[in-house]
């Protein structure tokens, strides 16, 4: 069996006044994940915690994300957050503090054996 990919989703999530990173990683999880229902599992026969979840969440400040705070949004499957430095600070107009902006990559995937399909060449002469 080999980790198979199914599916990538992509989420933006901000915290306007709070400052806080993991506020805004939980916002870009939840983007991504509520805007879509993945009817992979049922498609491919297995349970939905069966999904392996993998998580990458960009911000400027990745030591301030809680990951255990953004893992917890997952609805099932199993999960794995990674954090990196990405994202935004965007300075307020008055000096007084940053808006954040993170940044979430979804990747969604099966543990099973990937079928490779045969080329079919077309006939010389046609």
């Amino acid at each position: 069996m080999a980790k198979t990919r199914v599916a990538m989703e992509l989420g933006m999530g901000t915290s306007l006044r709070a400052e806080d990173y993991t506020k805004a990683a939980v916002r870009a999880l939840k983007d991504a994940l509520w805007h879509n229902s993945l009817s992979v599992a049922d498609a491919f026969g297995f349970p939905r915690d069966a999904m392996i979840v993998d998580i990458e969440i960009a911000v400027q400040k990745p030591d301030a994300v809680d990951t255990n705070a953004v893992k917890a949004v997952l609805p099932y499957g199993k999960g794995a957050v990674t954090v990196v430095k990405g994202g935004l600070d965007v300075p307020k107009p008055d000096g007084a503090g940053k808006t954040i902006i993170a940044n979430a990559a979804v990747l969604v995937s099966f543990d099973m054996e990937r079928r490779h399909h045969a080329v079919i060449q077309p006939e010389a002469g046609r």
